[in-house]
């Protein structure tokens, strides 16, 4: 049988560290066997390249450096029209404004199938202007994957293309989490080091995540808590902690393996993603933490976040930008041991049922075939 031939265009890639390019990557693990994939990328910054990862072509267009997250690339529209020439599917990962504008200009063939992660919502006047271009885009598009239905009902624009939308949640790898001793060791290291009550964020610093307000909650929080990732808004939230004279329980840990990763899920007693914008569509190291039997702290966002980890079910729910709500969450799980291990184990069933990458990815080829057969 012939071999679907899938082109994945994505902002940026692994090694890049956030929520869509693992999805991509999953993607490609996941369906190598089936799929003749190659992927289009950029460079955040510097000449462009091609190389292998995970037995996968890798084309990076060279930039210039970025403007609002978004890669300013000369090259990548040409790449797109060259490489995309002998591909079946194009499957573009939005928000990426570059690739929509580049699919406009050069058009090239093959059906289209969007991963629409988020909404654009920075910045406002030039979403304004590049709105009507999207929609050209979505006009001509086959199919549009989102990950909860909340996507299209609080979208500003999905709501006109519900019929071309189609619910495909996001999946981790059950296995990868099981609890080897190997990882028992790295626990035990963990705890000896920061002391009995572990509070984890998991991300990149940046705006829409609010760790300042996660940050402020620990003045009321006798806990650690341990940052995971890396972004420009590192310096002024350490120099947030150290202002509020809690620099001894704040610990930046920077970029951490992934190999090392599960270990600090396993270690914390409590996980939260404290995101204050539309941007954080549905927040993929929840169900990294619920895997673990971990119970989540999130916030009330109109996105796929509080569908994810459920309110009363398998944490709890708190307004965005609420430092007190965060602080009250975080204490009340804390104080109560029955309570979290009710709520880990809850998530963690719930991850099992609902949110695995075998289901991801067989929903994703069984959408291009779909797209195909039409």
């Amino acid at each position: 049988m012939k071999k679907i031939k899938v082109l994945q265009i994505s902002k940026f890639f692994y090694p890049h560290f956030g929520g869509m390019e693992k999805v991509v990557r999953d993607i490609n693990i996941g369906l190598k066997e089936d799929v003749n994939m190659k992927v289009l990328t950029c460079q955040v910054k510097g000449k462009g390249n091609k190389e292998i990862i995970d037995d996968i072509e890798v084309f990076r267009a060279g930039s210039i450096g970025t403007y609002f997250s978004v890669p300013i690339s000369f090259t990548f529209p040409f790449l797109l029209k060259k490489i995309s020439s002998d591909r079946d599917i194009l499957h573009f990962h939005l928000p990426f404004p570059l690739a929509v504008m580049s699919y406009l200009l050069v058009r090239p063939k093959g059906k289209i199938v969007v991963w629409w992660h988020s909404d654009i919502l920075k910045p406002k006047k030039l979403y304004k202007l590049y709105k009507p271009f999207l929609r050209r885009f979505l006009n001509k598009v086959d199919k549009i994957i989102v990950a909860t239905s909340y996507h299209i009902e609080n979208s500003d624009i999905l709501k006109d293309f519900k019929d071309k939308c189609e619910v495909i949640s996001f999946g981790v790898d059950i296995e990868q989490f099981n609890f080897t001793d190997e990882i028992k060791e790295k626990v035990k290291k963990i705890r000896r080091k920061y002391g009995p009550k572990i509070i984890l964020f998991v991300g990149r610093l940046i705006y829409y995540k609010g760790l300042e307000y996660l940050i402020q909650a620990m003045k009321g929080v006798d806990a650690k808590l341990l940052i995971i990732g890396e972004g420009k808004l590192q310096g002024s939230l350490q120099k947030l902690a150290e202002n509020l004279k809690i620099g001894g329980k704040v610990f930046f840990l920077g970029r951490v393996k992934n190999s090392d990763i599960l270990a600090y899920y396993r270690a914390c007693d409590i996980f939260v993603l404290p995101s204050i914008e539309k941007t954080e569509a549905f927040g993929l190291v929840q169900l990294e933490a619920m895997a673990c039997g971990k119970p989540v702290v999130n916030t009330s966002l109109p996105t796929g976040v509080p569908y994810v980890s459920q309110d009363g079910i398998t944490g709890i729910t708190v307004p965005p930008k609420n430092a007190k709500a965060l602080s009250s969450a975080i204490n009340s799980l804390l104080n109560d041991k029955i309570l979290r291990k009710k709520y880990g184990e809850n998530g963690k069933r719930r991850v099992e049922k609902e949110f695995t990458k075998k289901i991801m990815i067989e929903k994703t080829f069984n959408t291009y075939k779909k797209v195909l057969e039409n």
